[in-house]
């Protein structure tokens, strides 16, 4: 495996708080070129229970743990890796469509060698669903593709809010790396937020607040309508 694209995701979630910079070794790098970068397919469709979708589920998990400032952000691009898009995920990130186990993208969840481990801690690493669905993702072929997962009139906590948290957030607001002094890994702590305003006024990229998801376009309109009314509700944990 190249030693290079190894420590693709040495970002994941708090290596910027400890001063800590994205130092890769000399090696060869494997790009895969973006083409002529289509757009997303199937963003209109209902999503199905066996495929994964770049969209949804694989760009928000990579935006949130790995593509942050000093590392592979737009703006840094260390060693020449961006994983801020689809693009820039198959130029910079030697992602094989169809073979999981050969791309570094996904061999570097799994590595054990205590030197080259990533996320490495005190980061809080991938759990075995969100690895899965990298592998997954790779296997079917590392598609740009999207579906409609989102339903307005749905908003409970347990099934709409953590997961939407989980996926956009949790890279920078976790127990081990707590941005801005904020862990939302617990239901108390995002209902303290939901209350004080800060939820919808970053989300919304109001005036006076951060824009989060930070370095991602701004969550859609239908996953806005569903934080608004949940907090309108009372932020139940439910």
């Amino acid at each position: 495996m190249k030693l290079k694209s190894l420590l693709i995701l040495v970002c994941f979630g708090g290596l910027i708080a400890w001063g800590a910079s994205c130092k890769h070794e000399p090696d060869g790098l494997v790009n895969n070129p973006p083409g002529n970068n289509p757009p997303p397919t199937g963003g209109e469709q209902p999503c199905s229970a066996d495929t994964v979708y770049f969209q949804n589920q694989i760009l928000p998990l990579l935006i949130s743990s790995c593509a942050k400032s000093n590392c592979h952000d737009a703006a840094t691009r260390q060693d020449g890796i961006e994983l801020t898009s689809y693009a820039t995920i198959m130029a910079t990130g030697d992602v094989r469509p169809g073979n999981p186990n050969g791309s570094d993208l996904y061999e570097v969840l799994n590595e054990t060698d205590p030197s080259k481990i990533m996320p490495r801690p005190p980061s809080t690493p991938l759990t075995a669903a969100e690895k899965q669905l990298i592998f997954r993702w790779i296997q079917q072929g590392a598609k740009n593709n999207a579906c409609n997962d989102c339903d307005s009139s749905q908003f409970t906590f347990s099934a709409t809010i953590q997961p939407l948290v989980n996926s956009n957030c949790r890279g920078c607001h976790n127990p081990n790396f707590q941005s801005a002094g904020l862990d939302l890994s617990t239901y108390n702590n995002i209902r303290s937020i939901a209350l004080n305003g800060k939820f919808m006024g970053t989300i919304t990229h109001a005036a006076g607040f951060p824009a989060m998801p930070r370095g991602a376009a701004k969550l859609s309109d239908c996953r806005i309508a569903q934080v608004r009314k949940w907090i309108e509700a009372g932020a139940p944990n439910n």
